[in-house]
């Protein structure tokens, strides 16, 4: 199983970065990433510089959101839908993008239910609930 360092998502993030800004051809994750570093210009700044991305701390009570994390919740959100896992979240997040009119208004609420089911995972010490985090986006869709 592929389980990346922190310093290695940063990296990552980092050169896809590069990349896009220089137009090398990227694969597949790697596009899906430029596409949503391209959606959030406030995180340039924090991707132009690798070195100083692995090193730097984004504590949550610096009121800052971290770059890296809600780029791979994007990415993770990307994925999942491509590969319909789990099963309806492709269905729940096209759903809420038909409402919101936009899939990175979709995204970040998908965001805040996956937060939630991996915090309740969390704390509970059981499987994430992927029943539970599809239905969370669904209401969102319907309401």
């Amino acid at each position: 199983m592929f389980n990346p360092s922190q310093s290695d998502v940063r990296r990552f993030f980092c050169a896809v970065y590069d990349k896009w800004q220089l137009k090398e051809t990227m694969d597949g994750i790697e596009t899906i990433a430029a596409l949503w570093i391209a959606e959030h210009p406030e995180y340039h700044s924090d991707l132009s510089d690798a070195e100083a991305a692995t090193v730097r701390d984004y504590a949550v009570d610096a009121g800052r959101t971290n770059p890296f994390l809600h780029l791979s919740m994007h990415l993770s959100i990307s994925e999942q839908c491509s590969i319909d896992q789990p099963r309806g979240i492709q269905a729940a997040v096209e759903a809420l993008t038909g409402k919101l009119d936009s899939l990175h208004e979709a995204h970040h609420m998908a965001m805040e239910a996956l937060g939630r089911m991996m915090w309740e995972s969390q704390r509970s010490g059981k499987a994430p609930d992927g029943a539970a985090y599809i239905e969370s986006i669904k209401k969102a869709a319907s309401k």
